[in-house]
């Protein structure tokens, strides 16, 4: 079989075709990039126009990692996916949905697991990067919580994916952002690999060529293609 070996030239090429797909006009550049990182991780090169996001949403976003925010994610997959040697400020990555509290806690809520471990952010909220990839009931019940009056996240990277409530939480963010600064992708798509590679898109851009910490992460902390 005859095929690519060379990871260097994969991962240029995949940027470069990305690039030349994707209907990037009348994107800010920052919002571009994040996008041009979304549609690198899942193969497909449309969703630029299916993104909605607030003004200044990606500098919130950089701000916050370099100042040592955490990245609050809402499964294990989505802070799996973060390379972590790129963080500005060996920031923390956390998954609470195998905290021993969460079942316990959805019972009482009467919620699924993935709403359950976002009460457990409620500590680290304020100030923080929120990447939701998986669980249109995370960040449902994020939502409420900033009804709630809990700290201000400094971004919200809406993700989430599936046939219910994926579409309908992803337009109540984008609808009312509860003055949070957000990125979100409309509709049924997303998953934990998009949520990731946005918050990646946040440290390295998408520069063709690869600083010597994504050269040696790349877009797969497992080193998989």
């Amino acid at each position: 079989m005859q095929y690519e070996h060379n990871p260097e030239r994969i991962y240029t090429r995949s940027f470069d075709i990305v690039k030349s797909e994707a209907r990037l006009q009348g994107l800010p550049e920052e919002i571009a990039n994040v996008a041009i990182r979304t549609m690198h991780a899942c193969g497909m090169t449309d969703l630029a126009e299916h993104l909605a996001f607030s003004a200044g949403c990606v500098e919130s976003g950089r701000q916050a990692l370099e100042a040592g925010a955490p990245v609050l994610c809402d499964s294990v997959m989505t802070a799996t996916g973060v390379i972590k040697d790129g963080l500005p400020a060996g920031n923390a990555v956390l998954s609470t949905i195998n905290d021993p509290e969460v079942v316990e806690r959805a019972r009482r809520l009467a919620n699924t697991r993935s709403a359950a471990a976002v009460d457990l952010w409620v500590p680290k909220l304020d100030g923080a990067v929120i990447a939701i990839g998986n669980a249109p009931t995370a960040l449902f019940r994020l939502l409420e919580l900033l009804d709630e009056g809990v700290g201000r996240p400094a971004l919200i990277l809406g993700f989430p994916v599936g046939f219910v409530g994926a579409a309908e939480s992803k337009r109540e963010l984008a609808t009312n952002p509860r003055g949070v600064p957000f990125l979100t992708l409309l509709g049924r798509r997303g998953g934990s690999a998009m949520a990731a590679a946005a918050v990646n898109a946040l440290c390295y851009g998408t520069s063709s060529a690869r600083s010597g910490r994504d050269a040696q992460a790349g877009k797969n902390p497992k080193g998989r293609r």
